[in-house]
Formats: C-alpha cells, sequence, structure tokens
C-alpha cells in the first residue's frame, strides 16, 4: 500500500550524519516513513563529503535516488568542535556514490522550498550552519517554510546541547527566523528514549536498518547506548502526540564564552514564537518508529 505524493509530507533533512548514530537511525526512518516525501538531504560539520556518502549508502538501500548535497564544514565563529564523520569507515562495505554538487547546499535548500511554498518541513538534525546561512542570506525562506523541526536545545533545565554548542551564533540566528511553527525537540526529553546496543541490535533485522547497524558499530566503540535523539523530532512531524508541546520563546548564550551555546526557555508571552517539547510517550514512540520499517513493505 503507498500514499499518493500528493497527501505525504514534504520534508527537507539537514544532518550531521557520521557522529552520533542517531543520524543514521533518523535517515532510515524518513526512508521507510510512508507518508515522508524526503525531498533532499543536506550535510554538515567536518568531513561533509564523507557525510554525504553515509546518506547515500542508506538512500541506495531504500531504492531511493535523494538529492544529496555536502554543506557548511565549519561553524560560523567557533572553534571546531566536530571535525571528522568516523562512521565513514563502513563505507567500504557499503554501494553509495562518491560525487556529489559542491558547494551548492544552500542554493538547493532555498530552491527546493521556494518551489513548494508553506508545503516544506525541514527538519534540522546536527550544528545549525546550514540553516542560518539560508536564513541569513534568502530572508523570506523562513515564511515560506510549513514549520521547521529542531533536534537542539535543553530546555528543562536550561543547558548546553551538543548541536546548539557546535555552532552557537548559527543556533541564535536560526531560534530568530520567523517561521509559522518552530519546535524544538531538547536533550532533556530526547535523553529518555535510550535503548541498549544489545537490544538495539536485536532490532536491526530489516535491510535498512542493516547499514544502520554497522554504522552503529562504529558509535558502540564509545557507547553502548543509541539515544534516540533524532528519530523524536522527525517522528513528531508525523504524529505530534508523541510528544507534549508548550509554546514561549527560546535563546541562545553567544555573549558569555563559558556558558556559549546554552538555550534558555521562557515559557508564554505575548509574542510565543517557539514551541518546545517537555515531555516525550516513551513506549508510544519506539512503537512509531519501528513500526514503520513494517508498514514501508505493504
Amino acid at each position: 500500500m503507498t500514499l499518493e505524493a500528493s497527501t505525504k509530507t514534504k520534508v527537507l533533512l539537514d544532518t550531521d550524519i557520521g557522529s552520533d548514530i542517531d543520524d543514521a537511525i533518523c535517515l532510515a526512518y524518513l526512508l521507510a516513513q510512508p507518508a515522508c516525501d524526503l525531498l533532499g538531504i543536506t550535510t554538515v560539520s567536518g568531513e561533509a563529503q564523507k557525510r554525504a556518502m553515509l546518506a547515500s549508502a542508506l538512500c541506495e538501500v531504500a531504492g531511493r535516488d535523494v538529492p544529496i548535497y555536502p554543506g557548511i564544514e565549519r561553524p560560523l565563529l567557533s572553534v571546531v568542535k566536530q571535525p571528522t564523520a568516523p562512521q565513514a569507515e563502513a563505507l567500504a562495505r557499503w554501494q553509495h556514490k562518491q560525487d556529489f554538487p559542491q558547494n551548492e547546499a544552500i542554493t538547493f535548500l532555498e530552491q527546493t522550498i521556494r518551489a513548494h511554498p508553506g508545503e516544506v518541513s525541514l527538519l534540522a538534525i546536527g550544528p545549525m550552519t546550514n540553516i542560518a546561512l539560508l536564513f541569513a542570506t534568502y530572508p523570506d525562506i523562513p515564511y515560506l517554510l510549513k514549520s521547521l523541526v529542531l533536534m537542539c536545545g535543553q530546555f528543562a533545565p536550561s543547558g548546553r546541547e551538543w548541536n546548539a554548542l557546535n555552532d552557537p551564533y548559527a543556533a541564535e540566528i536560526v531560534y530568530r527566523a520567523p517561521v509559522a511553527v518552530h519546535r524544538s525537540i531538547g536533550l532533556d526529553v530526547t535523553t529518555q528514549v535510550r535503548m541498549p546496543a544489545s537490544e538495539f541490535r536485536q532490532h536491526c533485522d530489516t535491510p535498512l536498518l542493516r547499514p544502520v547497524l554497522d554504522f552503529a558499530e562504529v558509535w558502540f566503540q564509545q557507547s553502548e547506548t543509541v539515544t534516540f535523539h533524532d528519530p523524536l523530532a522527525a517522528a513528531t512531524i508525523f504524529d505530534r502526540s508523541l510528544c507534549s508541546f508548550s509554546y514561549g520563546n527560546v535563546s541562545v548564550e553567544i555573549k558569555d564564552e563559558a556558558k556559549s551555546g546554552q538555550t534558555y526557555w521562557q515559557p508564554g508571552g505575548i509574542q510565543t514564537r517557539h514551541e518546545v517539547a517537555l515531555a516525550v510517550n516513551v513506549e508510544g514512540f519506539l512503537k512509531h518508529y519501528f513500526g514503520v520499517f513494517s508498514k514501508s513493505k505493504d
């Protein structure tokens, strides 16, 4: 059973796949999700080309020809904290493309969003560098998005999360963007959705999750746990009820170097710009996530 393209949700993914394993877990979900029309992928952070190759490997297994564009490798002003893509060592075992358009990621995002005004959900699950440059270069683009969904920040309590910490200036630009739906799923919520490596391995018996598991074995050398940061953010695009949200305003610390990248959440207010996840249905999410891989076979 398939959904007509016109009824699917159009998604653009911006990812730093190749560091934490949750990006690959997220991309596999989007490729398997029958309600998702994945319009393209941009990569961000160190070794963006290798990150594009990793994304390509998953698309190849899925039998999907998704446009992939390597993006910006360095943060706007802060020091580089993520220079390499460790999971690239698994690429030799998986078919993937090696040539991608260069220096066109921001233009690709702009043109794709402009071609589908009010229809695209932009899912950003890495440092916000690409998205900040997109919004700074084309100030009207935020108004043309259906939604902006971020795995970024820590809100209850406030704290420093990896994506915001990697490029705090970019994160601040992105949080100022006037998007109709500006949603964040932060570290305080995503860390509630964890799974031991041994249990995750048992779930990876479908073709699309096999390369993910291969990439994950690299990740498991430093952590024997999967935390579903990015896939949780993605899943809320298709089932918002998986998390409970509150409205208010988010800001990012950029003045105090010791706290640079820390996110602050102010609930309510007359002009609220952001919705932030405050709780998650863990069992419901895991059922939803692994369920799409059986649905995609129908």
